[in-house]
């Protein structure tokens, strides 16, 4: 098992992450935002629809295409890249450092802490009917699996296969799926934590989830 201690600690040097914003196409580019310090948000709203903070028009054979903040943060840096400048698709345009949220933290602790259970397949994904019955009523952590149990049906193009545990023993900490929406291939589906681990993962939780301090 990783030091998650340690590994917290890390995140707290800089509890941030920089995303760079670059142009989806090339284009004549049109500055929103052309200062740095400016506070930005992401897109919101249950399925997203309500866009983040303009930053910048993209210009095109006279057709403006609007450039949005991917997320929550602070504009700290301009790449060198002028006001109505053609750039080409792919140019750096800005960075903006978002600060980490509690969530954020506790994802990054125990995706690096558990085993992971990757995708096989691009698809939707459902626990079997036995392991999902007992989620229900007793919650994620009341099952245990090991090699070879079979623990997910994969339905994909109108077919279903059941898919077999491969990894070490131990508790479903934590599900990354939602049954009605398609994972990709390679994503986690879920997250296995060795029975005497639990305690310790717990703890490190618990932590981040009464004291670490949310900016904005």
């Amino acid at each position: 098992m990783i030091d998650t201690i340690s590994l917290l600690n890390e995140i707290k040097q800089a509890p941030y992450k920089e995303i760079t914003v670059s142009a989806p196409h090339s284009g004549r580019i049109e500055f929103a935002v052309n200062q740095t310090g400016v506070k930005v948000k992401g897109a919101s709203g249950t399925w997203l629809e309500r866009p983040g903070t303009l930053l910048a028009r993209l210009v095109r054979e006279g057709n403006p295409k609007p450039i949005y903040a991917p997320e929550k943060g602070e504009v700290v840096e301009f790449y060198d890249v002028s006001d109505r400048e053609f750039v080409q698709a792919g140019t750096p345009l800005m960075k903006i450092r978002h600060c980490l949220t509690k969530q954020e933290v506790m994802d990054i602790i125990l995706k690096k802490a558990l085993h992971l259970f990757i995708a096989p397949e691009k698809g939707r994904y459902y626990f079997v009917s036995e392991i999902d019955t007992k989620i229900k009523s007793q919650g994620l952590r009341s099952v245990s699996v090991k090699e070879g149990d079979e623990v997910l049906i994969l339905s994909r193009m109108k077919r279903e296969t059941t898919i077999t545990y491969q990894g070490p023993q131990g508790i479903i900490y934590t599900a990354y799926f939602n049954s009605n929406e398609s994972v990709e291939t390679g994503a986690p589906l879920f997250g296995v934590c060795p029975e005497n681990q639990v305690q310790d993962i717990k703890a490190v939780i618990d932590k981040i989830q009464s004291g670490w301090e949310e900016q904005e």
